[in-house]
C-alpha cells in the first residue's frame, strides 16, 4: 500500500519540521489508509500573481523554452518540418564542436579549401580556393558570417564530402531526439531541388544542447563581427546590437524558408531560448523574437525546488537497526513556473506504507510529484539518503509485535 503526504513548497525550516511531524503521526496511526497533511497557508494577504495570455507571434512556427528545464513556455506549429535556411549551420557547427570536444579535431587544424567549397553560392566567408584555413576561423565564418563556403569546407574536412557529412548530421539529429529534422547539405541552401528540414522544437533542442553541453563553443555566437581575408562582416543577429542580454544564436533566410532566427538571452539567472521560422522580414524576425523573450522573462521564472541530496522526509523503518531513514532526491530539481507562484506549488510524496529491514543508500523508496493547479510539473523518484542495517533478532521481534498490534487496532 502507499501513503501520500502533500505540502506547499516553502523555504522555511519551521514548515518542513511541521510536515515531518505530521508524516510521522500518519505512519503511526494507519497502515492501510492514504494520509494527507497540508501545511496551512499564511493568513497575511499576498499580491496575486497574474499571467496574461501569450502574445500573438507573426511566424509560420515558433517556440519559447527555458534552457535550464526544457519547459515550453509557448509554442505554435513547433513540430512542423520547415526549410531552416542557414539555421542549418547550427547543426554544422555542432558536429564540429562535438568532434573537437571528443578529441578528433582541434581549433588549430588546417582545412583545405576545395574548388567546390570556394564556388558555393550565397553568403560567404571569402575563403580562397586551394588555400588552408584554421578550424577556428572556419567556425567563426560559419557562425558569425553564415558562410556557405566555410560550411562546405568544414563538412569536407570532417567527413570527406558534404554528402557524407549530411549523413553524420542526420545521425546526430536522431541521437538528440530531433525527430522532424533531415539534412542534405551543411549550408542550408535550398536551390538544388532537395532541401533540409527542421522544426522549431528541434532547433530549440539543438540550441539547448549546445548551450548546456558545449558552453565554451557557445561564446562564439555572441561575437558581433569577424574579419577574414581583409573583409569585415557583422553578425546577422541584430538582437546582439539591441539587447545586451542576448548572446546568440543564428539567423537564416531563403525564399522558401522566410526569415528565421534562433535566439538565446539570460536575465537575472534565467536563460530562455526562442525560435521563429517563416517571418516576413529581417526586422520582423527580431521584433517577434523580442515579443517571445519579453513575455517569458516578465511572467515566468526558473525556480530551484530541491538541492541534490536534499532530505524531504524521515520515514519509519521497522526491523532495522535505525528507526528512521531520510529520503530525498538524487539531483537538483528546477521548475519553470509563472512568476510569483512558487508558494502555490504542491508536492505529493508517495512511499511504501511499511518499510522493513535493511535499506541501501540510493535505494528507490517512492516518488514525489510536483503540481501547480492541475498541471504536473515534475515527477521523480525519491531515494534513501543513507543506508540502514537490518535489526537484530530482538529488534525484529519487537517491531513485528508492534506492527501486529497496530494492525489490530487501526
Amino acid at each position: 500500500m502507499n501513503k501520500s503526504t502533500q505540502y506547499n513548497d516553502t523555504a522555511t525550516g519551521t514548515w518542513r519540521r511541521y510536515l515531518a511531524l505530521m508524516l510521522a503521526a500518519s505512519v503511526a496511526l494507519s497502515s492501510s489508509m492514504m494520509t494527507s497533511a497540508q501545511v496551512p497557508r499564511p493568513t497575511a494577504a499576498a499580491p496575486v500573481a497574474i499571467t496574461p495570455r501569450a502574445p500573438e507571434i507573426a511566424a509560420s512556427s515558433y517556440i519559447l523554452i527555458d534552457a535550464a528545464t526544457g519547459h515550453i513556455i509557448m509554442e505554435q506549429n513547433s513540430d512542423e518540418a520547415l526549410p531552416p535556411a542557414s539555421l542549418t549551420k547550427i547543426m554544422t557547427a555542432y558536429v564540429a564542436e562535438y568532434e573537437i570536444d571528443n578529441g578528433n579535431l582541434t581549433l588549430d587544424d588546417q582545412v583545405f579549401i576545395s574548388e567546390r567549397a570556394w564556388r558555393t553560392q550565397g553568403s560567404k566567408t571569402f575563403v580562397d580556393v586551394n588555400s588552408y584555413v584554421r578550424v577556428e576561423d572556419l567556425m567563426r565564418g560559419i557562425i558569425i558570417q553564415s558562410g556557405n563556403d566555410a560550411s562546405v569546407a568544414m563538412a569536407e574536412h570532417i567527413a570527406g564530402s558534404e554528402e557524407a557529412f549530411a549523413d553524420l548530421m542526420n545521425q546526430h539529429a536522431r541521437r538528440l531526439g530531433m525527430n522532424s529534422s533531415y539534412f542534405v547539405n551543411s549550408s542550408g541552401l535550398d536551390d538544388t531541388g532537395e532541401t533540409n528540414l527542421m522544426s522549431a522544437r528541434d532547433l530549440a533542442t539543438l540550441a539547448r544542447v549546445k548551450i548546456l553541453e558545449h558552453p565554451v563553443h557557445y561564446r562564439m555566437y555572441a561575437e558581433r563581427e569577424f574579419t577574414f581575408n581583409g573583409i569585415r562582416q557583422s553578425n546577422r543577429n541584430t538582437l546582439l546590437f539591441r539587447d545586451n542580454t542576448v548572446d546568440g544564436m543564428k539567423t537564416g533566410w531563403t525564399t522558401p524558408a522566410g526569415f528565421c532566427l534562433v535566439a538565446s538571452a539570460q536575465r537575472d539567472g534565467m536563460r530562455l531560448i526562442s525560435v521563429v521560422m517563416g517571418t516576413a522580414s529581417e526586422e520582423a524576425r527580431a521584433v517577434e523574437t523580442q515579443k517571445l523573450l519579453s513575455y517569458g522573462f516578465r511572467f515566468f521564472e526558473t525556480h530551484k525546488l530541491y538541492d541534490a541530496g536534499q532530505s524531504l522526509e524521515s520515514l519509519r523503518v521497522w526491523s532495522a537497526k535505525e528507526n528512521n531513514v531520510a529520503v530525498g532526491v538524487e539531483n537538483e530539481v528546477w521548475l519553470t513556473i509563472p512568476r510569483g507562484r512558487a508558494g502555490d506549488l504542491v508536492a505529493t510524496l508517495n512511499t511504501e506504507e511499511t518499510l522493513r529491514g535493511a535499506i541501501e543508500q540510493g535505494q528507490v523508496l517512492g516518488t514525489v510529484n510536483i503540481t501547480l493547479g492541475d498541471e504536473v510539473l515534475y515527477s521523480g523518484n525519491v531515494v534513501a539518503l543513507q543506508g540502514v542495517e537490518r535489526g537484530g533478532l530482538l529488534k525484529r521481534l519487537l517491531d513485528a509485535l508492534t506492527l501486529f498490534f497496530m494492525g489490530l487496532f487501526s
